[in-house]
């Protein structure tokens, strides 16, 4: 079983796919560093021998990720928070921040629909 930054890759997949497992490796990242690295994209990740595993983690290594990546993405949201630009206004809302529609949308970031008191419809 690869482990590569305290992230286990999954053993069925491609080593391709799993290294995105890894917080901020998507996919050309992951073929990236299987070419530098040396490694067959196409292997399973259970398939993969200590000398490439070694060669992965070095690649790796090279880049921000994981823990780094995300305390670097939370300093930044806080910045913006700190000196209320709009993006940090939207964020201390706990409303989207790149410009999406809220009137009938956006419930990931509002959250569940705020009951309003007297508002039953009139009916004639």
């Amino acid at each position: 079983m690869a482990r590569i930054k305290n992230i286990e890759l999954p053993n069925e997949k491609h080593v391709v796919i799993g290294l995105t497992a890894i917080y901020g490796i998507g996919r050309n990242l992951a073929k990236t560093i299987c070419e530098n690295a040396k490694v067959d994209p196409a292997k399973k990740c259970k398939d993969l021998t200590n000398e490439e595993i070694i060669a992965l983690r070095n690649e790796i290594d090279k880049e921000t990720v994981e823990g780094d990546l995300r305390r670097e993405v939370q300093m930044n949201i806080k910045n913006k928070m700190e000196i209320n630009c709009y993006q940090g206004v939207r964020h201390k809302k706990g409303l989207p921040v790149h410009g999406q529609r809220t009137s009938r949308n956006a419930r990931t970031r509002k959250g569940k629909g705020k009951v309003v008191a007297n508002k039953k419809k009139v009916g004639k």
